[in-house]
């Protein structure tokens, strides 16, 4: 297998901005990115070199690697790991569960567990707002989605961030060991909607045991694989977007207060923050023919991380991208979801419960700031996954 320079290294020690400087620094000095680093793999930095591989689902697949470094050992786990029209079914039945209306009716559930949460912090004074707080409430708002016993809320909560943690520290027998345990989770929820069935429109393990009964060109073990995924994909995002924002207005006091004295400035500024901290830099795509970005060749075949957090933050698309600016003209352009196909099927749920999150943090407050070290996630994300927090007068 031929060798290539090392234009960057994934693997090197980081900080909170030192991740976002990287990229900035590739935009501008090498765009199509290459390292031998974490299996070897590509990296997309420019916003339209992205969106076009994120889009063009028949040269770019997701079946042979979805995410660097690359972490199913497994099993599939569809809809992403299998390209159209095989995906296709998966999402017809996933994409209705998770539609804007039915996203919101779970906004009152998240805010309540938002107060439940963030209680024991005020009368502390404080504490970490990703470890005692966002990594809880999508758990818990996920765990009312997916209808599951309350008693797995908290061992989901373990797992899901044990396998979290070993994603970050690029441990793979710690992810194939956290991976299974959610694979057990999974069997038993479809095993378990197979005794007490619920309404299809309503529970994603019976819309998905449902489809089979109706015909459609489902495998039982592509289901499991399915739930499995389901079980961990919406633990991770939020809360690491939830650190950020949390880091940010801690360094900007100003903003800080305008939106906690004008709540209703808070929707604007979430969409924002996500552009400006999208928590994915991994997921990857495979071409299957050669391809060619900007005058640079990538052989087919090859791993190619299309990195929306610094698609996101390209100049060229969004002005003075790496600043806050509220209520930007082409907000709507920004890839914190994806695009195409494989777009995130949770992008309603994901931004109610930032919202949630966000709007309760700055109701129960009337100030923060940093109060310890920001613990910076890892490939494949970006942000904080550790943000301890001293409220303030």
């Amino acid at each position: 297998m031929a060798q290539h320079h090392q234009d960057f290294d994934p693997t090197q020690s980081e900080t909170f901005d030192s991740a976002w400087d990287q990229f900035a620094d590739l935009r501008a000095r090498c765009p199509v990115a290459h390292t031998e680093e974490m299996g070897r793999f590509w990296a997309l930095t420019r916003y339209d070199d992205v969106r076009r591989a994120a889009s063009e689902s028949a040269t770019f697949v997701t079946s042979q690697q979805n995410v660097v470094p690359k972490v199913a050992f497994t099993g599939r786990r569809p809809p992403l790991h299998l390209d159209p029209p095989e995906h296709t079914p998966y999402r017809r039945a996933l994409n209705p569960l998770l539609s804007l209306t039915r996203a919101e009716s779970f906004a009152p559930v998240a805010r309540r567990y938002a107060r439940e949460l963030l209680a024991p912090l005020v009368a502390h004074g404080g504490g970490d707002v990703c470890t005692e707080y966002a990594s809880f409430l999508p758990v818990q708002v996920f765990g009312e989605w997916m209808n599951v016993p309350d008693h797995w809320v908290e061992p989901l909560h373990k797992a899901g961030r044990a396998f979290i943690l070993a994603v970050n520290m690029n441990d793979p027998e710690a992810m194939k060991a956290t991976s299974l345990k959610l694979y057990d989770m999974a069997r038993e929820l479809i095993e378990l909607r197979k005794v007490e069935p619920r309404d299809p429109a309503s529970d994603i393990t019976s819309a998905l045991l449902d489809a089979i009964e109706r015909g459609d060109a489902l495998q039982e073990e592509l289901i499991l694989g399915m739930v499995r995924q389901v079980l961990v994909v919406g633990i991770v995002a939020p809360t690491v977007v939830m650190g950020s924002i949390a880091v940010h207005l801690s360094r900007d006091r100003e903003l800080q207060n305008r939106l906690r004295a004008d709540p209703a400035l808070i929707p604007a500024a979430v969409e924002e923050f996500l552009r400006l901290y999208t928590p994915y830099r991994g997921f990857a795509r495979t071409a299957v023919e050669d391809v060619e970005f900007g005058g640079c060749p990538i052989p087919k075949d090859e791993a190619i991380a299309l990195v929306y957090a610094s698609a996101n933050r390209d100049d060229a698309v969004f002005p003075d991208g790496s600043t806050f600016i509220l209520n930007r003209p082409n907000i709507g352009d920004h890839l914190a979801f994806g695009r195409g196909p494989h777009n995130c099927p949770g992008i309603h749920l994901g931004r109610m419960e930032v919202r949630v999150m966000l709007e309760e943090l700055l109701a129960a407050t009337t100030g923060f700031e940093l109060a310890g070290e920001i613990v910076p996630a890892r490939w494949p994300e970006i942000g904080a996954i550790s943000v301890p927090l001293r409220f303030t007068a």
